[in-house]
């Protein structure tokens, strides 16, 4: 209901704004629909950037869709830039739709037909790239318009491989980065001192990179900013960061030695994080709900005298998109946040911290190897990745501890409850002494002993921990392969309904 209000007061706001212009009533429905398509990126895209910090308990779910919200708003107002292509990625050549009334038509299909797949990935609770939606909905108009030849698909190629890259950098980057703060933190005797020494330095890494990417993706649409000058920043606000977080846990004293204790660290980082990377997601994915929005206004307002890959956006477009996102996060957004913060795998504020670095680190280098990323796919895939890591230590934690209790099976209870818990106690480096040291007392035994490969086969079995949940993954990965064939089909029976009630 609220959004259905929503939408009349975007069309009342239109029609205000529009006054009798030619084609106003045209561009007020194209209005709602480009309001209805900013809801659906609220609802879907912006779990991105809160779902692991809310999962994690860093912030709660009110916090979250209070600070995703006002950033986004104010990503997609000041730095949404004045100028956007609405042919996403030079996905079509407008230039081949001569007609200005199928261009516009051709506009209102792939922004409708992105708006009801988000729709429909939202509520079946799967995160799907609202880039690849719009792109895969403009070219299936556009094929529908004028045939296979206006489709760019060296463009579409990039994006199919998008699918594999940007999950896979993900996921590798977040696992490296959580398998770091293990070595680093967890796995040792003293907590507290690990702490003190290393989370100073992953605080100032993430401000370093957060400085750059803001630069980048955020500012980057107010004022020019080059590679350069976004690392020099970036340098400069992880020293500043460094000496505050230094400076605040030299005033604590010491921390709870336990991972919850550590953790706690991350809350504040982590929301911060999410602001930030609100904000940046407004200032760029604005362009998904109001880009076609946008060339809709212009062509329109100047008779379509010129179809071009590039239209200005009016101040009060940007603020239907704005608030689209806001309203649509507010609504619906919560069930694909828990999706990402808590349904694939536990999370906890040091995965959070290695889930956000990922999405952000492998963005930028995306970004400058000119390779097509979907910040969906990437913090997706990033979620998968510390969640299989986790798999993996766990399984080969517990395969550790039978070999123990195997190794101790002819001696007293007593002592094996002591090696266990002297094992239990020890940082990693000790914990590999005592294992040395075992399996050479044991040698010989282990030596007369031979193990089938079935019998291996089923040991690993015995001790697998399933900690990501198999079946939300294959769902998730099904709807991002066919996010771009199915945009593209409704795009198309779009356009053909618009073109024959139009007709």
């Amino acid at each position: 209901g609220i959004a259905i209000l929503f939408l009349i007061g975007v069309a009342v706001y239109a029609k205000l704004t529009l006054g009798e212009a030619a084609g106003a009533g045209f561009v007020v429905f194209a209005a709602i629909i480009g309001a209805y398509m900013a809801m659906n990126i609220g609802a879907n895209d912006v779990a991105n950037n809160v779902g692991p910090a809310v999962g994690s308990g860093a912030i709660t779910l009110l916090g979250a869709l209070a600070i995703a919200g006002v950033f986004e708003a104010m990503g997609a107002i000041i730095a949404g830039g004045e100028v956007v292509n609405t042919i996403r990625s030079g996905i079509i050549d407008p230039e081949m739709i001569a007609n200005p009334d199928t261009f516009l038509w051709v506009m209102m299909a792939a922004l409708l037909a992105a708006a009801i797949w988000i729709n429909i990935a939202t509520a079946m609770g799967a995160p799907v790239s609202t880039t690849h939606s719009i792109v895969g909905a403009v070219a299936g108009a556009g094929i529908a318009a004028a045939g296979f030849a206006i489709a760019n698909w060296d463009v579409i190629g990039r994006i199919v491989m998008s699918w594999v890259i940007s999950p896979m950098m993900g996921a590798g980057i977040a696992a490296f980065l959580l398998y770091v703060i293990k070595r680093t933190i967890t796995y040792q005797s003293d907590l507290n001192a690990a702490a003190m020494r290393w989370v100073p330095v992953l605080v100032a890494f993430m401000g370093g990179v957060f400085g750059v990417y803001m630069m980048l993706k955020g500012f980057s649409r107010i004022m020019k900013v080059d590679l350069h000058t976004a690392v020099i920043v970036g340098m400069v606000v992880a020293l500043l960061t460094y000496a505050l977080v230094k400076a605040l846990l030299t005033r604590i004293g010491e921390v709870e030695n336990s991972k919850t204790g550590v953790n706690r660290l991350f809350n504040i980082p982590l929301i911060f994080a999410a602001a930030m990377l609100s904000f940046a997601h407004g200032s760029n994915d604005v362009a998904n709900a109001i880009g076609p929005l946008a060339a809709i206004v212009e062509v329109t307002r100047t008779g379509g005298a010129e179809i071009t890959q590039a239209a200005p956006i009016p101040l009060w477009v940007l603020v239907i998109g704005a608030l689209g996102l806001a309203v649509g996060l507010w609504l619906f957004g919560a069930r694909v946040i828990r999706t990402i913060g808590s349904e694939i795998t536990e999370m906890d504020q040091m995965r959070a911290y290695c889930i956000a670095m990922s999405a952000t680190i492998t963005v930028l280098i995306a970004s400058e190897l000119g390779l097509p990323v979907s910040t969906t796919h990437v913090a997706v895939g990033a979620v998968m990745g510390v969640g299989f890591l986790r798999e993996y230590l766990k399984t080969n934690y517990d395969k550790i501890l039978a070999e123990i209790r195997e190794h101790h099976a002819d001696e007293e209870r007593e002592s094996l409850d002591r090696f266990m818990r002297a094992f239990k106690a020890a940082d990693i480096r000790e914990r590999g002494i005592m294992l040395k040291a075992l399996k050479a007392k044991n040698r010989a035994r282990t030596e007369a002993t031979v193990i089938s490969k079935r019998e291996r086969k089923r040991i690993r079995k015995l001790y697998r921990k399933e900690l990501v949940k198999r079946s939300l993954v294959i769902r998730i990965v099904a709807a991002w392969v066919i996010t771009v064939p199915s945009t593209a089909l409704i795009a198309a029976f779009l356009f053909f309904t618009i073109r024959g009630y139009m007709l």
